[in-house]
């Protein structure tokens, strides 16, 4: 369980989507109290899904094999195949020319509120999905798994965390290079996809497949 999430976290906190959309919002008016709006709402996210999953199995992993665990499994392969899927469809996809959302143009104007909206609307549902597929399997008497959900959470919210503390300490400098990491993602946001999804996605399958039929 602890390798999954780790493997979750990563792929979730390096998505292009919502890290492009935090630093514009950081660069906007009230930059930084719209950065941690979203932030805060972001890693909400995360902790409601988590408790909702823990609540469903009172912290006690189901027995292999059993229709709980079965289906933790099979979430986990449908995701993963999901994710195959669209990495290869985009890979496969000819190159169109990059276009901001419509809704760049209102960020500067945008309310704490729209804010934390914004990240639940960017949060990578799927692999959240996946995530929550894997903490069926917490056992909560145990330190270690307590340790890995808490560390899940902050994995998957580490890159919004440490550009909100760039900007609060540093935020001339900051600016800059934020701006120029927000030019690169959006250059390479089709091959950052494309990339994450194949192999979060293969990664997945495999740990899907292996735990309906270990």
């Amino acid at each position: 369980m602890v390798l999954d999430l780790v493997v979750i976290g990563v792929a979730i906190t390096l998505g292009p989507l919502h890290n492009s959309a935090y630093i514009l919002l950081l660069a906007s008016r009230r930059g930084v109290r719209k950065g941690l709006a979203f932030l805060l709402s972001w890693l909400a996210n995360l902790v409601v899904v988590i408790a909702c999953v823990v609540l469903l199995t009172g912290g006690q992993p189901p027995a292999r094999h059993t229709a709980p665990s079965t289906a933790a499994a099979c979430a986990k392969l449908a995701i993963g195949l999901g994710l195959v899927l669209f990495g290869a469809h985009r890979r496969r996809r000819p190159p169109r020319p990059h276009e901001p959302p419509h809704w760049t143009a209102r960020v500067d104007g945008a309310s704490l509120p729209t804010a934390a909206g914004l990240a639940w609307l960017l949060q990578p549902w799927a692999l959240v999905g996946a995530g929550a597929a894997t903490v069926v399997a917490a056992d909560l008497s145990s330190l270690t798994n307590w340790v890995a959900l808490v560390g899940f959470c902050l994995l998957a919210t580490v890159s919004l965390i440490v550009m909100e503390m760039y900007t609060v300490r540093a935020p001339a400098a900051a600016g800059v290079r934020l701006n120029a990491l927000r030019t690169w993602l959006e250059q390479h946001q089709e091959q950052l996809l494309v990339t994450l999804s194949l192999l979060i996605g293969l990664w997945l399958t495999a740990r899907g497949i292996h735990e309906l039929v270990a």
